[in-house]
Parts: structure tokens; C-alpha cells; sequence
């Protein structure tokens, strides 16, 4: 894959991910801001990747603690309670795999943003 067909491919996952946390954040507190959701999306994508690459080695607590700082960021930038934050977190998740099964037949099979999308994407 060329610079360029990597960089679509991650400005529509990314979009994707936004559009999924847009989803979630809209159906439990109301939010209606896709530039916040795409940006927590954004944001979440690099709280989960550095949480997984410090915690990875760790048995267990490596496993949850990326999910964990991804709720926690969701939590921190909606300024909802840590139930409310893993709502949004799950239907963002269920909405990401919805969108994803529409999008797999023309290619797009990786979420940015939204965790363990990717290994359901064959699914």
C-alpha cells in the first residue's frame, strides 16, 4: 500500500471511529459535536496505544488497562461518570462494528480510535 492509500486508509478509519463515539456520546448524553467525537477518537487511538505498549508485558492488568485509560479519556472529555463513559464506550464499540460490516466490502476494515474493531472485522 502506497503513503497515500495508508493515509486514506487512516483518515476514513479515523472518521469511522469518530463517527462511533459521535453515536455513543449522542444516545447517552446528548452530545452532538463529530469534531469532539472525531478528536476523542483521535486522542483515545494514542491513549490506548501508549497504554498498550507500557502495560502489554504486564499479565492481565496489560490486557484491561489500555481499555481502561480509553474510558477514562472518554470519562475526561465528555465530563461524564466512569458507568456513563463505559455506556459510550460499548455502543461506540457495537456502532463501530455496525459501520464496518457495511464498510468491509469496499475495503475499509481497521477503526481508529475505537479498540478491538479490527480483530471482529472478519467477523
Amino acid at each position: 500500500m502506497t503513503l497515500i492509500g495508508s493515509a486514506v486508509t487512516f483518515v476514513v478509519g479515523l472518521l469511522v471511529g469518530g463517527l462511533a463515539i459521535f453515536v455513543g456520546a449522542a444516545v447517552v448524553t446528548g452530545t452532538r459535536d463529530y469534531g469532539h467525537a472525531v478528536f476523542t477518537a483521535l486522542f483515545g487511538a494514542i491513549v490506548w496505544g501508549l497504554a498498550a505498549f507500557f502495560l502489554s508485558w504486564i499479565p492481565l492488568i496489560g490486557e484491561f488497562m489500555p481499555l481502561i485509560a480509553w474510558v477514562w479519556l472518554i470519562r475526561r472529555r465528555y465530563g461524564v461518570s466512569w458507568v456513563h463513559a463505559g455506556i459510550i464506550g460499548f455502543v461506540a464499540w457495537a456502532s463501530a462494528v455496525l459501520v464496518l460490516a457495511v464498510l468491509s466490502s469496499v475495503g475499509v476494515t481497521d477503526v481508529v480510535g475505537v479498540p478491538l474493531v479490527r480483530s471482529l472485522a472478519a467477523v
